[in-house]
């Protein structure tokens, strides 16, 4: 049944929001022209999400800028606290903030203390997804499916938007399902686990992700308009940091990506590799574009 196999998966994985990565610089490209001297100190702290989507962005940023005079710190936290820690100071920059909807209530309590930069990329999304083979196309036929499904919405970690997203859904559409909590690893390893066997499972999902790569997968159509429409992720600041850091701000004013750049390093990880070579993987093959964050 679902509701075991998640609750025996989950108990594998626990993300402690207090972690903090200081992961060296692997592989990257250090004849980059340097980016110029801001005043000050050259260490920041980069606020990071546990999810693939994020620690693929954080090492990839975390190396160049590594790789050209600062000190990065990656530092791995649930994502209100990202939100909070910048608000508070205790962070620099955080490049994961999903809007307008999935990460919408922790922007709306902490948008008066943090800085919006820029969008980095644009057209991602967040849902419910199923596998192609199972036989609905709307949230709203959950209901009605619910034996099918054992009742059981596959979440991840409590304190992501999607899961908060996802109560809502419940109730809006009056689902009366389990929404099981566990990781974005125990919920992969449960969709991969039913799609083996050809079995209905219904997940949190968003894109760009590696798992749409992997598998034939749709979002459930949400007439209520509940997970919004298409998002971006956008680059947010402590504030002041403009001023401690010019240079570095002209950068990240610069930072931007496709899906497909993101997807091909989760891709990468999924097959085994470390991150933080994945990452420096993608640096490599990508020098045009890491040159144009660097304002060369």
């Amino acid at each position: 049944m679902i509701k075991k196999r998640i609750k025996d998966l989950s108990i594998l994985f626990v993300v402690c929001s207090a972690i903090v990565l200081a992961a060296g610089c692997v592989g990257a490209d250090t004849d980059n022209t340097e980016v110029a001297s801001d005043s000050g100190s050259k260490e920041v702290v980069l606020i990071s999400t546990p999810y693939d989507t994020e620690l693929a962005s954080g090492n990839v940023i975390k190396q160049v800028l590594d790789a050209n005079g600062y000190n990065v710190e990656l530092k791995i936290v649930d994502v209100g606290l990202a939100f909070q820690g910048l608000a508070s100071g205790s962070g620099d920059f955080f490049v994961g903030a999903w809007l307008p909807t999935c990460h919408g209530q922790y922007y709306d309590k902490y948008k008066d203390d943090i800085v919006f930069v820029g969008e980095n990329m644009v057209g991602t999304r967040c849902g419910l997804v199923v596998p192609e083979y199972v036989d609905i196309n709307s949230i709203e036929e959950l209901k009605d499916h619910s034996e099918e499904f054992d009742s059981t919405i596959v979440g991840i970690e409590p304190g992501a938007g999607i899961m908060k997203d996802t109560e809502t859904v419940n109730e809006e559409y009056g689902l009366d399902y389990e929404i099981s909590t566990g990781s974005e690893v125990a919920m992969c390893t449960a969709l991969k686990s039913a799609i083996d066997k050809k079995e209905p499972i219904v997940v949190t999902g968003w894109s760009p992700h590696w798992k749409f790569v992997t598998w034939d997968l749709k979002y459930l159509d949400d007439p209520k308009n509940i997970y919004g429409g298409i998002e971006h992720i956008s680059t947010f600041t402590r504030t002041g940091f403009k001023e401690d850091y010019p240079e570095l701000y002209e950068f990240l004013e610069r930072y931007h990506w496709e899906s497909s750049d993101m997807e091909s390093i989760m891709l990468e990880v999924n097959d085994g590799k470390d991150v933080e070579a994945a990452a420096s993987e993608w640096i490599k093959n990508n020098p045009d574009l890491v040159n144009e964050w660097l304002g060369k």
